[in-house]
């Protein structure tokens, strides 16, 4: 039964939608962030937006992506993300194992959240961007 199934808390580890300018160009990159003291194995991450256009219902492709490590105290480039879907709700699942155990977390950006009005600063990175706790 699903109340047998131990489901262990994600601690230190964050998506960010990192803002870079390149050429005079906006640049948007979702990142994930590992501040732990251990490397996250068998990353998968599946990103997804949906919302309404107009009164429309909008989705998007649903993506997936998978890094072998993301390395103790580190960071890995997702995928980029464009400015058009910055108008919908945008979620991403992350799965891990870490200490031989299995974790997955959705960090869910929700409409008009990934805007230049909320960068901060992220240490880690050394550059701005929104962080999802």
């Amino acid at each position: 039964m699903i109340k047998d199934i131990d489901f262990p808390e994600i601690k230190d580890v964050y998506i960010a939608i990192v803002h870079s300018r390149i050429d005079d160009n906006d640049h948007w990159m979702v990142t994930i962030i590992n501040e732990n003291k251990f490397p996250l194995d068998t990353v998968l991450v599946v990103s997804k937006g949906y919302g309404t256009v107009k009164n429309e219902q909008v989705k998007t492709s649903t993506l997936r992506r998978s890094f072998e490590t993301v390395p103790a105290n580190g960071t890995q480039q997702v995928e980029p993300i464009i400015e058009e879907v910055f108008g919908l709700t945008n979620e991403y699942w992350l799965s891990f194992y870490a200490k031989e155990k299995l974790f997955d977390k959705k960090f869910v950006f929700t409409a008009g959240s990934i805007s230049k009005q909320f960068l901060v600063n992220i240490p880690i990175l050394n550059e701005q961007g929104i962080l999802h706790p």
